[in-house]
């Protein structure tokens, strides 16, 4: 399909461009975590491109592959949708701010409540711990500019690209399909919990995206959801400076 067509239709391959969009962001973030295992490791497998090992600018390669997930709606936006404004929302308003910190918050305390849960069952030995606490603890080996860099991408750019995939592309897709839009909450949700690979905190994880869709959902936004996701992350990224 050329590029008129796909920008008259919204289609690729007979199906809404959003999943072309999506399946490309996921495809980044493995090959770029495929990589990085090569390079930092000298062999596949043992690299976790989530555990926070070096300081400087290995601590910000870490993150690498979360911001390829963007890399793929952006392009399906400017291939055959209109642009990230149109096509995501992605032009804060009052409205997007005030639902985004409601259900940002309501997304912390879901995985607070949801965590205390499984500390309960499973046992604080067999639960592990996120990726930004594990980077907290070290935060005393690191300067002080990296770990701010490392804050704002926690906060803004994580948030963008991740909702970018999840609560646009793959949500309009979807919603393109006439999926209706609380199986759509609920499944991306899912994905959004399986994406991150820490099974003893899925649960956990699939509450705080249920909450951060939620803004998604009641907005009809790409925006609130980017918000509320920020507002998520917000108090874990001042957990970076307490060592420091």
């Amino acid at each position: 399909m050329d590029e008129q067509g796909g920008r008259r239709t919204g289609l690729v391959f007979g199906a809404h461009w959003g999943f072309t969009a999506f399946f490309a962001g996921i495809a980044g973030y493995y090959v770029v975590t495929l990589v990085m295992t090569a390079v930092l490791s000298g062999h596949f497998g043992e690299y976790d491109p989530l555990e926070l090992r070096d300081t400087g600018p290995l601590l910000l390669l870490a993150f690498l592959p979360n911001l390829l997930l963007g890399l793929g709606p952006a392009a399906g936006s400017k291939l055959w949708g209109d642009g990230l404004r149109e096509d995501f929302g992605l032009r804060p308003t009052w409205r997007d701010l005030k639902i985004g910190v409601a259900c940002g918050a309501a997304a912390l305390l879901a995985g607070y409540l949801l965590n205390l849960l499984l500390l309960a069952v499973y046992g604080t030995d067999n639960v592990s711990d996120g990726p930004l606490s594990e980077l907290s603890d070290q935060s005393g080996q690191s300067d002080t500019g990296w770990l701010l860099l490392a804050a704002v991408i926690v906060v803004f750019a994580a948030p963008v690209t991740e909702e970018l995939l999840f609560r646009g592309t793959l949500w309009g897709a979807l919603g393109h399909h006439r999926v209706p839009a609380w199986v759509i909450l609920v499944v991306t949700a899912l994905v959004f919990a399986l994406l991150h690979g820490e099974p003893t905190r899925t649960i956990a994880l699939f509450g705080q995206g249920l909450a951060i869709g939620l803004a998604r959902y009641l907005s009809g936004r790409v925006s609130a959801s980017v918000i509320a996701h920020a507002a998520n992350n917000l108090p874990p990224a001042v957990l970076l400076f307490v060592g420091n």
